[in-house]
């Protein structure tokens, strides 16, 4: 079963809860563990979770993290 973690989309480490609400535009949360397959890698959006363009993660890393989905 997968858990839910919190990551800064500026240096990719896990952060708290409370560090993930104080800066929501900076950090994701993503499911971890079993039951994800972690084939394809995917860009998304800090401050929305959307997915977004590869160049868009390129061009804004700090706003932006990459995953494997």
């Amino acid at each position: 079963m997968a858990r839910s973690v919190n990551r800064s989309a500026r240096t990719g480490r896990f952060v708290s809860k409370a560090t993930a609400s104080r800066w929501p535009s900076k950090t994701t949360r993503e499911a971890v563990g079993s039951g994800t397959s972690n084939k394809r890698t995917v860009t998304r959006s800090a401050a929305t979770g959307r997915f977004v363009p590869k160049g868009r993660g390129d061009s804004d890393p700090g706003g932006t993290i990459r995953q494997r989905v």
